[in-house]
């Protein structure tokens, strides 16, 4: 790697030192823990423990290791404050970069002017912010064209009859806003939204919020559910109510979810793959570091909408 380290002052250093020794041994993401030493240091910030968060965090480790890089990450567990901490818990380490998976897009400008301070560029996974300036890079997935193409399937499928459409969706702020903004955007007119309701990224959450609106619309057509570990709690509870024929549209393309398709379980889901984001965001991150000008700075990861037609076509998911 051809890159010259930043100047570490010894107060740094030694912090650093310290909190390697502390940590050695220590497996958990939630310890912030270290991978083997590198030419580069990077320190990656997740949001949550959904199985896109997992697959994420191992598609990071697995790149890398790859790169020769040394790895700490952290999870901030869909808390904002926490994530702030992690972040500043990452600067107190000197890393070269940070990766951020985000809670909260409002909350990511002090995240950045907190790691820009120190000298430390950030690099985004998932989504941007509106001023790219301050950020060394994104691998972006375009949530909105997400939540877009999930209503696309519902308008073709409806073939213009007037529809009830529900929405599960998952925690305010961040992913879950823009998935549900670009899939409310691209409904036709023939489609009414008649419940949106957070389902928090959590299943037992979901179930709950699909049976109170499966009995207060009994006639509903259509889900749209922001992410498929919760559209399976949901189709559990549109059955049990004798709702079997309400078509759900879900979003991740895992490999239950593409399953799910297949078996039609689930009417459609968008597939974006977490192992990809995670070896987008490793490699731009080490290559503008090292001011590769072929890197893009914003990279936009492909999305695949998956139906019965397409079901073998959906990308890997998760690392092995």
């Amino acid at each position: 790697m051809n890159r010259t380290p930043r100047r570490r002052p010894a107060a740094a250093v030694s912090l650093l030192g310290a909190a390697a020794l502390m940590l050695s041994g220590c497996g958990s993401e939630d310890d912030a823990s270290g991978a083997a030493d590198g030419a580069v240091t990077l320190g990656f910030v997740n949001g949550a423990a959904t199985h896109f968060h997992t697959c994420l965090l191992k598609s990071v480790e697995q790149t890398a290791k790859a790169e020769d890089a040394k790895l700490y990450s952290a999870n901030s567990k869909q808390d904002a404050g926490t994530e702030l901490s992690n972040i500043e818990d990452m600067i107190s380490r000197n890393v070269d970069a940070l990766i951020v998976q985000t809670v909260n897009v409002d909350a990511l400008e002090g995240d950045i002017a907190k790691a820009k301070s120190a000298g430390i560029p950030v690099f985004l996974t998932s989504v941007a912010t509106d001023d790219m300036s301050d950020v060394l890079g994104v691998a972006k997935v375009d949530l909105k064209k997400v939540g877009a193409l999930d209503a696309g399937w519902i308008a073709k499928d409806a073939a213009g009859k007037d529809v009830k459409v529900g929405i599960v969706a998952g925690a305010p702020g961040a992913a879950s806003d823009l998935l549900v903004g670009g899939f409310k955007d691209a409904l036709p007119g023939t489609a009414k939204v008649v419940a949106n309701q957070p389902g928090m990224f959590n299943p037992a959450k979901a179930q709950d919020v699909a049976e109170n609106m499966i009995q207060a619309h009994p006639d509903l057509d259509y889900a749209f559910v922001a992410n498929e570990e919760m559209a399976f709690a949901v189709r559990k509870a549109f059955d049990a109510a004798g709702a079997k024929d309400v078509k759900i549209v879900s979003v991740n393309g895992t490999e239950d979810g593409v399953a799910a398709v297949k078996s039609g379980a689930l009417s459609a889901t968008v597939a974006n793959s977490a192992m990809t984001i995670g070896q987008t965001a490793v490699n731009n991150t080490i290559a503008l570091l090292n001011k590769d000008k072929t890197v893009d700075k914003i990279a936009n990861i492909p999305l695949v909408l998956v139906t019965k037609d397409n079901v073998d076509e959906a990308p890997q998911y998760c690392p092995k």
